[in-house]
């Protein structure tokens, strides 16, 4: 189903790519459904989640050095698409697999709130041009944390004390989710072909090269997550918590920031992380081990 969406969202961009807007209002419902299972008391950091916000960090930077050493702009696509923090949806996608869903929650937070401090400090390293100031930054991306993360949390709270009725029928329809992701990935998927469309430079050499670049972060990205997961009996929250990037929130860090030229990068991995989640979902329904 999710492959079927992404091709009518590619197919059908011109008129999709308009629905947009719906995005985060279908994202705080997926949360809002997947929290009602999900008990306050077990959001924690763990040791897994701090090796996973320290590698990140560093294998951001370290990645850059090292390709813009081949080109900068092409550097500046792999510096986003790892340093970029967890998706919010992921925590969705993490219970269709059947993982940690309060671990993965805990980490979104920590990795979410870690980016928007550390964010500006290394694209004012990367591109020391830029004119957007240090605490605007911060603002904007913490803006996006509480609004799709934590809200959604609050509800759900509020929910649970005071509306145990509608508690139940939320808790009881966790199906929905799948369906109201499917309807976001086109959507989403739409934007980012529109997004690409409207590219004006013609070299599409290094397009091409950062969307390539983008496929192999974003594998190996899933795959380390895995390991280090593994050794914490958490392989699937931990693939998702370093694989699954907010490709929103990277586009909007990458034009603001960065070349916007990089944000080719964020733009294609929304496609390769759909397209390895899709896999995951398919395996997992028909009860095939990865």
């Amino acid at each position: 189903m999710m492959p079927v969406s992404m091709c009518i969202g590619a197919l059908f961009y011109p008129l999709l790519q308009h629905l947009s807007f719906l995005t985060p209002y279908l994202i705080f419902c997926m949360l809002l459904i997947t929290y009602s299972n999900m008990r306050l008391k077990e959001i924690k950091p763990s040791r897994m989640h701090w090796w996973l916000l320290v590698l990140q960090l560093v294998g951001s930077v370290a990645v850059y050095w090292i390709v813009s050493f081949f080109n900068p702009v092409v550097a500046q696509g792999a510096l986003i698409c790892i340093l970029t923090p967890t998706a919010t949806s992921a925590v969705v996608i993490t219970s269709m697999l059947g993982g940690n869903v309060a671990g993965l929650t805990a980490y979104t937070l920590l990795c979410n709130m870690a980016v928007a401090v550390c964010a500006p400090i290394i694209f004012a390293v990367v591109e020391p041009d830029s004119s957007i100031p240090f605490l605007e930054a911060v603002t904007v991306i913490s803006k996006n944390i509480f609004l799709l993360l934590l809200l959604p949390l609050v509800l759900d709270i509020i929910i649970k004390r005071f509306f145990k009725r509608v508690h139940f029928f939320i808790s009881r329809s966790q199906s929905v989710s799948f369906y109201l992701w499917n309807l976001a990935l086109i959507i989403v998927t739409a934007r980012t072909i529109q997004f690409i469309s409207e590219q004006d430079d013609n070299n599409y050499y290094i397009e091409a090269v950062i969307a390539f670049v983008a496929l192999v972060l974003c594998v190996c990205q899933f795959l380390v997550g895995k390991t280090i997961g593994s050794r914490y009996n958490d392989r699937i929250a931990g693939g998702q918590a370093f694989g699954q990037k907010n490709t929103i929130l990277a586009i909007w860090m990458a034009q603001t920031y960065l070349n916007p030229i990089s944000s080719i990068g964020p733009g294609a991995y929304v496609l390769w992380q759909n397209v390895i989640n899709s896999y995951q979902i398919w395996k997992k329904r028909n009860n095939t081990p990865e």
